[in-house]
């Protein structure tokens, strides 16, 4: 779901946001891809942009799928990572030399970019976040929102291997014993065309999810609200938390419940659990 703000809709502007879903492959061995953008804020071709980088990461993920799976599949960490990594950087690179091409600054011609991928095995319950920039990546786990967006500090090392194939959490109660959150940037591969870093860390995750489990990605535009504002945490957690998926028009209607003091485009996808 991806709706303009009453910000955008009270100025007359067009959506900042784009929203992309593709699916790969066939069968068992199908990768599905979200992605969603946001563009430079007071730019006039932020939707623009927004919607080039979704087109761009969507066609680098397509022409990858089959070893994107491999790599999901096998709980291949560092090879998603670095790969992901790279895939992130080459789609920014040529949103860059778009602006470039156009003779607009690049920081006019940018965007946000948030990912998931969802393998179509229904014994593998691996989801694969990544991506660069603000937004919100949450988990609705027994009746309560848990805010997994991974952190960037370079610190951060911490984080097992996720395990093989169909795995379930096993060592704590929250299962995050199998969540990768890794904030160290991987240097580009010496086969790769160099390009310039990301304006923002790379961000990934991958955790594995349980059945009822509701997973969240979404701009800043409904990211905020949720961190900001608890009432509207408990509303949606009682709307989502029945065991089914609500139907289209409800999620649409659910995600667009006005908060007061926040008024961006509301991109978000979700992600139930069987």
């Amino acid at each position: 779901m991806s709706a303009r703000g009453d910000l955008a809709r009270f100025r007359g502007e067009p959506r900042r946001d784009a929203l992309l879903t593709a699916r790969f492959g066939t069968g068992d061995q199908a990768l599905i891809l979200v992605a969603m953008a946001t563009g430079a804020r007071g730019t006039p071709d932020a939707h623009r942009a927004a919607a080039e980088a979704c087109d761009r990461i969507g066609r680098a993920v397509g022409s990858s799928h089959q070893r994107l799976v491999d790599d999901i599949h096998a709980a291949r960490r560092g090879d998603l990572k670095s790969g992901l990594h790279r895939l992130t950087d080459r789609t920014l690179g040529k949103l860059r030399a778009s602006a470039a091409e156009q003779g607009i600054p690049p920081q006019e011609y940018a965007a946000d970019l948030r990912c998931l991928l969802l393998p179509a095995h229904p014994d593998c319950r691996t989801r694969v976040f990544f991506g660069v920039g603000d937004g919100g990546l949450f988990r609705l786990r027994d009746g309560a929102w848990q805010d997994i967006e991974p952190q960037v500090s370079r610190a951060d090392t911490s984080g097992d291997a996720v395990l093989g194939f169909g795995s379930l959490p096993a060592e704590t109660p929250d299962g995050d014993r199998l969540t990768m959150d890794l904030g160290i940037p991987t240097p580009p591969s010496p086969y790769e065309p160099v390009t310039e870093p990301p304006r923002e860390p790379f961000r990934f995750r991958a955790s594995v999810a349980r059945p009822g489990d509701a997973l969240l990605m979404c701009g800043g535009g409904l990211a905020d609200p949720l961190r900001g504002e608890p009432a509207l945490c408990a509303y949606l957690a009682r709307r989502w938390s029945e065991g089914t998926a609500p139907g289209l028009a409800d999620f649409l209607v659910d995600t667009q419940v006005r908060v007061k003091g926040y008024a961006e485009d509301r991109t978000a996808a979700a992600v139930w659990e069987a």
